[in-house]
């Protein structure tokens, strides 16, 4: 438990921002999830759409430092991977 006023307040800014960035990772996870199934479908329309939604979700999670901006490349390349293999079939 904290005893100082700073560690006090450590202890208050990180809830917060513990919060914040569950948030912007059950978002992203959430639109991955989306793109997934929206690519198992076939619709290609309508996976573009879904991948293009979810990469900027993830590129908004990097930025906001909730996830490596590595992982997030990484991701983005496979969702694209999985979209290109989809219009070339």
């Amino acid at each position: 438990m904290a005893n100082l006023e700073s560690s006090k307040k450590r202890n208050r800014q990180n809830i917060k921002r513990r919060a914040q960035n569950r948030v912007h990772l059950t978002r992203s996870r959430t639109y991955i999830k989306k793109a997934h199934e929206a690519l198992a479908a076939g619709e290609y329309e309508a996976a573009e759409t879904a991948v293009l939604l979810a990469s900027s979700e993830l590129d908004h999670a990097a930025a906001k430092g909730v996830i490596h901006k590595n992982n997030a490349a990484r991701r983005k390349s496979r969702l694209m991977k999985h979209l290109e293999a989809l219009r070339s079939s």
